[in-house]
């Protein structure tokens, strides 16, 4: 196995809109990202991805971009941008960029050329189609509700939006299309930049004879996903955008891939395929979901989710490489869908978690705030929620599919909005996020979980996820050593041990409130052991043959021969 940078990296998601205010308008910026940089390097991660911060009208929240080479006006101008990049490049920081290219805004230059008229020369640019029988070209439905197809009546045909009808989808088709995607990659990448995290990057290829989609659940549009999902020329395009844009730099590289495979994971970051270093699955987030995905959702199994992690620690383990994470932008806050967040359980829960996750192959994400133990929010009214996701499943599922009450069970549970409510920096108004109003309210409980707060408290959960970023930059092993599930068929406890020449550690997470029985099994051999890390005081002279676990506790123990 090669050893690489990125791999020894542990990487910090910003979402710039919910981070940092720095002029009272309500709104993250560019200008309060570079404000908290000792912050975070006082936490000790080595990169931020960077959720976009290119000119876009917000349809959803920056994935919608009008402009590539330009700053979104509510986060600051291009200099500002240059001033972050360099301060955090002096303390040792690299930068992430989000790259959008399935999709842009309707504002974009190119799709209001394309939109002009059908001959104009960026028609192409875009995926137009002619209706069937009066009727969309298709019956997909899209992420965010309704058609994948939006009828435009100047020119008579339909566009493809797989997500909201202002972001319609690039043809990846037309080989001109991919050179400007090429082109403003180089920009970026001449100014500076260290890589690019890849939105729905795997949805570039579409399935161009364009099928019908499956109808489930009495939904009123079909599943069109097995046909833009890990498309014919997948593969192809992004070795072409490694070739033309991403050689010559020393990038990082992670592809979110909804619907990915392990037997594609090992395509896309295959060492010797030159495509991606790393992708984001998401089997581990699906867990639970209902009959209408995750806003009906249910109970979930701690096996499925030892097992989902277990095949893709396994199928990646020789060549390829792991994301880690827990939640992101698009998900609800790791304590609230993994924990426990009562006030009793959140902190050591959300210890437990980031011992889990931390210990695993791969290179670990902490998505802002996970680092402090924010909480999902539950807002009492829809008129507080801001995601156009959760906005749209509310109008489509009530009350023909889910009642109020179901569905707003599924929004405290599972709506993006639960991350993205803003940082909570101190006990101050509004969190210390802004003097102004801010975009989207704060979490009540901001009070007693804050940025300084936790600063102030030396068991915090910030000093533990301190801790765990030191352990990683000092040990080999976590990084690079082979992972092997052991108990698997536990329901509470969560082992595993990691092995790399004679050494071998030892993992152990208990994933309930309950205190289960830990027997060590056989074939785990050591004459020493060194407790490296746990979020309960522990004898370390301990025998650890036979354990009396409590309410999440996690230990990980150092082994020799």
């Amino acid at each position: 196995m090669q050893k690489k940078w990125w791999k020894e990296s542990v990487i910090y998601q910003i979402y710039p809109r919910s981070f940092k205010d720095s002029n009272g308008d309500g709104v993250g910026d560019l200008n309060g990202i570079t404000e908290k940089l000792p912050y975070l390097s006082k936490l000790g991660i080595d990169v931020i991805w960077l959720s976009p911060v290119y000119k876009s009208p917000n349809d959803d929240n920056g994935y919608d971009i009008s402009d590539y080479r330009d700053i979104m006006d509510e986060f600051g101008i291009m200099a500002d941008f240059d001033r972050m990049l360099e301060e955090a490049h002096k303390h040792g920081i690299k930068i992430m960029m989000d790259l959008v290219v399935n999709h842009s805004s309707d504002e974009h230059d190119w799709f209001k050329q394309s939109r002009s008229s059908k001959d104009n020369p960026y028609r192409d640019y875009y995926i137009w189609k002619k209706g069937k029988d009066g009727q969309p070209p298709t019956n997909w439905g899209a992420a965010f509700g309704g058609s994948v197809w939006e009828y435009d009546e100047r020119t008579g045909e339909y566009y493809l939006h797989l997500f909201s009808k202002k972001q319609p989808d690039l043809n990846w088709e037309n080989p001109v299309l991919r050179q400007e995607v090429y082109d403003m990659m180089r920009f970026w990448l001449d100014k500076g930049v260290d890589g690019f995290r890849m939105d729905v990057i795997n949805f570039i290829s579409k399935d161009t004879n364009y099928p019908e989609g499956e109808i489930e659940n009495g939904l009123p549009y079909g599943n069109g996903s097995k046909y833009f999902m890990n498309g014919p020329r997948i593969h192809e395009f992004l070795q072409e955008m490694n070739r033309e844009a991403l050689s010559g730099y020393d990038t990082i590289t992670v592809g979110e891939m909804p619907g990915v495979s392990i037997e594609q994971g090992q395509l896309y970051t295959g060492e010797s395929r030159k495509e991606l270093n790393m992708v984001f699955h998401f089997e581990h987030v699906g867990l639970g979901d209902g009959m209408y995905g995750k806003w009906d959702p249910n109970e979930w199994k701690l096996t499925d989710l030892k097992k989902i992690f277990t095949k893709w620690q396994k199928g990646l383990e020789n060549d390829g490489w792991n994301s880690l994470y827990w939640s992101n932008h698009d998900q609800p806050r790791a304590i609230s869908r993994w924990g426990n967040d009562s006030d009793e359980y959140r902190v050591i829960s959300g210890k437990m978690l980031a011992t889990c996750l931390h210990m695993m192959q791969g290179t670990p994400y902490i998505y802002q705030g996970e680092e402090i133990g924010m909480t999902n929010v539950k807002f009492d009214s829809i008129e507080e929620y801001r995601d156009i996701e959760t906005l749209n499943a509310y109008r489509d599922l009530t009350p023909s599919f889910l009642s109020h009450e179901e569905i707003f069970k599924g929004i405290h549970e599972r709506s993006r909005d639960n991350a993205r409510t803003p940082i909570q920096w101190d006990g101050s108004a509004n969190a210390g996020f802004t003097e102004g109003t801010p975009w989207i309210n704060v979490n009540p409980n901001y009070k007693d979980i804050n940025v300084e707060a936790a600063l102030a408290d030396k068991d915090s959960i910030f000093y533990y996820y301190q801790k765990l970023i030191q352990l990683r930059k000092q040990n080999d092993i976590i990084i690079y050593g082979t992972y092997d599930i052991i108990l698997e068929d536990d329901e509470q406890i969560y082992a595993f041990t990691r092995t790399l020449e004679d050494e071998q550690l030892l993992v152990i997470c208990n994933f309930s409130k309950k205190t289960p029985g830990f027997i060590l099994p056989e074939g785990i051999e050591y004459s020493t052991k060194e407790l490296l890390i746990s979020n309960y005081e522990v004898d370390a002279n301990e025998p650890i043959g036979q354990l009396q676990l409590r309410p999440y506790e996690a230990r990980v123990y150092r082994l020799k021969k």
